[in-house]
């Protein structure tokens, strides 16, 4: 069966399209239904089945034919150590931390937030709360302590888990201290215990009566075995923070049962991977891709996974070539900012490594530009696909179905729609528009299985943010722009909303406004995304300095506004260039025109943007323009 009769089927007959595909999995109850829409857009999936991701991605190879199989790869050049695990000794280990976290009060439905670096423990750990029924909450190792703080509010985890310090390009992250900082400067006084990695990396402090060693729990507390507690297909299995067009980041909650058959289909019939191969996905656990593709896919499909500790550029560009000619990796996964870095250097980085396993490479987190996929293409001499999805989605929204049917490769478009999803491009009032034109890229509904459930405690938030943006539709609003052309292929042209995408990585606009608006010498500010030729997205900044603010402070200001950022978000969104400009450009109701600022910034052409700019007279934008190249 090809891509389009299968795809047709997925949409018009979902209930017999994903019962099949779940019943390769193991359930400690059937399902009565496979899906329920009468609460819809709250839509669930296998409801009545129960299930545990543990199990089905460890205990049923462990136990099985792959006992003695590599399940869990760790090379991390950061600290020049490796470790390899096969899947029944990654069975001893999640069943020892189990127990630990049992003996510590841990029971199904409370939450646990790992903030930890990537290390075989950190797998260990959400792996270790999915057998317990337990909700996870991974942390960004690079996020700040505002950043933390907020997730212990929202969360209210009983337990956090972390490590000293984490590495990047050879400096310490201290972990541990940020978690003593955030617990403190967060009002949940839910936190018991914490638990504490030493990697032996940087000196800490541990609090008496919270603070646990990693090691000394393990010999004290670790049992050998943990029954998996089943738990209902609907119950969360983590909740996974993205940001929002507000302050507040969004917890995004996913389900377990139609998680865990979305990604188990996902290994077949998108990624073509299966017995002998390998899979890498150079992502972190912090992020939606880790937890889909480096942890639980791999691990259901009884797929060894590589789990890398480093960037990919240090200590050398030949590192990632290094590890794929190690271990034989067959496939790889990973975003098209890290190709871009490693497209500076030259190609002898990547000559110098036997890369002959490799089989494919999938590209996801960003648009994938041209340029970039023929370097690739080229220079690898293996497929490229690229493929688009959100944290919301948890897998490929579009993609290439290359387990099915490779199709045609048009570089720059993530090819067309995944199994299950039923998309379209329409105007802004919600129609319907003809291939070839501009438009909001939506989904109708059901969603299909692994797509965010709720945002945690928040309902309505989940009603407004995806699903009330057209006035008398109910549609899932994906917030991108896209267009569709003739061949059904989908071309995605960026965000629709105010959230950037650096490096693959989301960010809210407003709460980077809110540090920069923080500082004293700040009357307004506004950020935006700008082009960047490595991260795809760049932080653009514009400020309005009080009127008392000497120009010769500039200087001091711009550093002290970086700083702001760093502390309080974390480097990820350190502001790429700050600008001083005397008046932010607006329409006439007050919203800034971040388009204009845009184009200005960027050199675009500016003609057609009086059209785009809601409420602004042509000569609203050719004013706002003309200040602002004044200004830049």
């Amino acid at each position: 069966m090809g891509y389009a009769e299968l795809h047709r089927r997925s949409i018009e007959d979902p209930e017999g399209f994903w019962g099949e595909l779940a019943a390769e999995l193991h359930w400690y109850k059937p399902w009565d239904k496979v899906l329920d829409d009468s609460k819809a857009p709250f839509y669930r999936w296998f409801v009545g089945g129960e299930t545990n991701m543990c199990y089905n991605a460890v205990d049923r190879h462990a136990l099985g034919p792959r006992r003695g199989q590599a399940a869990l790869i760790w090379e991390s050049p950061e600290v020049g150590q490796s470790r390899t695990l096969t899947y029944f000794e990654l069975y001893r280990e999640v069943n020892r931390l189990a127990g630990v976290f049992h003996s510590l009060g841990v029971r199904k439905g409370d939450r646990v937030i790992i903030y930890m670096p990537m290390v075989p423990e950190a797998i260990f750990s959400m792996l270790a709360c999915a057998r317990l029924g337990a909700i996870h909450s991974v942390v960004f190792g690079g996020f700040s302590i505002t950043s933390l703080a907020s997730r212990i509010d929202d969360a209210e985890p009983v337990l956090i888990v972390t490590a000293d310090a984490g590495m990047r390009k050879g400096m310490p992250v201290p972990l541990k201290e940020i978690v003593d900082r955030s617990i403190e400067a967060a009002d949940s006084d839910s936190v018991r215990d914490v638990l504490v990695l030493d990697r032996g990396l940087v000196p800490i402090e541990m609090k008496k009566g919270r603070d646990l060693d990693w090691a000394e729990q393990l010999e004290k507390r670790g049992m050998r075995y943990i029954e998996p507690t089943p738990v209902q297909s609907t119950d969360p299995l983590y909740i996974l923070y993205t940001s929002g067009t507000t302050g507040k980041p969004k917890g995004v909650v996913r389900d377990t049962g139609g998680y865990m058959v979305a990604l188990h289909a996902s290994m077949s019939h998108i990624y073509d991977c299966g017995d002998g191969d390998v899979y890498w996905s150079t992502s972190d656990i912090g992020w939606v891709v880790g937890h889909s593709y480096i942890v639980y896919a791999p691990l259901l499909k009884g797929v060894p996974t590589v789990v890398y500790e480093g960037r990919p550029d240090h200590p050398d560009p030949g590192v990632w070539w290094r590890v794929i000619e190690k271990y034989g990796v067959t496939h790889v996964f990973t975003a098209p900012t890290a190709l871009r870095a490693l497209r500076k250097f030259p190609d002898q980085w990547m000559k110098n490594a036997d890369i002959s396993s490799m089989r494919i490479l999938y590209a996801a987190g960003e648009p994938l530009d041209a340029p970039t996929y023929e370097w690739a293409k080229n220079t690898l001499g293996v497929p490229v696909i690229d493929h688009y999805w959100q944290t919301e989605s948890g897998w490929s929204m579009l993609t290439n179905p290359v387990g099915v049917e490779q199709m045609p490769v048009k570089p720059g478009s993530p090819s067309v729609a995944a199994f299950g999803h039923n998309l379209e491009i329409v105007d802004t009032d919600g129609n319907s528009i003809p291939r070839g034109e501009k438009g909001f890229l939506i989904e109708h509904g059901p969603l299909p299985p692994g797509m965010l459930m709720t945002l945690w405690n928040d309902d309505d938030r989940y009603l407004k943010s995806y699903w009330e943006h057209f006035k008398g539709k109910t549609v899932y609003m994906s917030g991108d722009y896209a267009i569709q052309d003739e061949d059904g292929y989908y071309w995605m042209l960026g965000r629709a909303d105010e959230v950037l995408n650096v490096s693959g990585h989301r960010l809210g606009t407003r709460e980077i406004e809110e540090v920069i608006s923080s500082h004293p010498a700040v009357a307004e500010a506004a950020v935006i995304g700008v082009r960047h030729e490595l991260k795809g997205e760049g932080v653009l900044v514009l400020a309005v300095l009080k009127q008392h603010i000497a120009a010769a402070d500039r200087d001091s200001i711009s550093r002290g506004l970086t700083q702001l950022v760093r502390e309080n978000i974390g480097p990820i969104a350190t502001p790429d260039a700050i600008h001083f400009v005397s008046m932010l450009p607006k329409t006439r109701s007050g919203k800034i025109m971040r388009r204009v600022m845009r184009a200005v910034y960027q050199g675009d052409n500016i003609g057609d943007l009086s059209t785009i700019e809601d409420d602004a007279t042509v000569d609203m934008v050719r004013e706002a323009v003309d200040l602002l190249k004044g200004d830049l």
